[in-house]
């Protein structure tokens, strides 16, 4: 129990900071300082200024909401769509439809994610809702066949065939039980899944996708700074540290948390055992 709690307090602790700068940022930074030469030193707290002289601090208070942002919409996107055709395709009874549902997301499933991004920026220009959109579209397949999977075991339980026995609605059994019954296993998925979204959203704005060159954000001010790493180390060691406390605390507080509701969950099953026993 100590070391969950400890897990949770540490998870709560890393990503609450660049959290709280992502979203109050903004609010906070106030007028931008005036420039001075780049990559110089001094600026607020110390950390200096960018590769055109901008202040540093300044940058990170108003970078980190369109990465927190794009990842969180994207993951929800992502579930939005994988969630239906999963559930579908488990409950299914008609292998025609089943087939028709996720062979598709096969042929998506097998493009590399961010080369699939990279050959669509080179159609469209896409925006923060248009990387937040192309991120979702490339974890639907696999968030999809998670789903899948993890709902055609809990539909050939009993307890389902007896729901539809009973007569009971499509929706009903869907989310009221096979929904309700894969809760652990998503809420797993969700932390991963968030994690290399992250990433994702983090790799495409170094590459410049979905975000202007000058843009404040911290994926492009490693990118942008890092010809001046050795001379104006801040510049790209606050952002990127940034990126990987937002990750990291993500996992933390997602394992925590799988660790309670196992621990909860395992005396229960323990009392049924005995009960059943007797």
């Amino acid at each position: 129990m100590r070391a969950r709690t400890g897990r949770f307090v540490l998870g709560v602790t890393v990503v609450a900071v660049p959290v709280v700068i992502a979203l109050l940022g903004p609010v906070v930074a106030g007028e931008p300082p005036s420039r001075d030469g780049s990559f110089a030193g001094g600026g607020a707290f110390g950390f200096g200024t960018d590769f055109v002289g901008r202040d540093v601090w300044y940058q990170v208070l108003h970078g980190g909401r369109p990465v927190v942002l794009t990842a969180l919409a994207a993951t929800a996107l992502a579930y939005l769509v994988a969630l239906p055709l999963g559930l579908a395709a488990a409950l299914t009874r008609r292998r025609l439809v089943e087939e028709a549902l996720m062979r598709p997301l096969d042929v998506l499933l097998a493009v590399p994610s961010l080369l699939m991004i990279l050959l669509a920026a080179t159609v469209f220009a896409p925006g923060a809702v248009g990387l937040a959109l192309l991120v979702a579209v490339v974890n639907v397949p696999d968030a999809a066949r998670l789903v899948r999977a993890a709902a055609t075991e809990i539909a050939a339980r009993p307890a389902v065939e007896a729901l539809r026995m009973q007569g009971e609605t499509w929706w009903r059994i869907a989310v009221g039980h096979v929904g309700r019954a894969m809760l652990r296993t998503l809420a797993a998925d969700t932390g991963t899944r968030l994690t290399g979204v992250l990433y994702l959203v983090a790799t495409a704005a170094f590459l410049g996708v979905g975000v202007a060159p000058d843009a404040a954000d911290w994926a492009v001010m490693v990118d942008r700074n890092r010809t001046g790493l050795f001379v104006q180390p801040w510049a790209v060691a606050v952002p990127a540290l940034l990126i990987v406390a937002l990750t990291t605390g993500s996992n933390l507080l997602f394992d925590a948390a799988l660790e309670g509701r196992g621990r909860v969950g395992a005396p229960a099953g323990r009392e049924k055992g005995r009960v059943r026993g007797r």
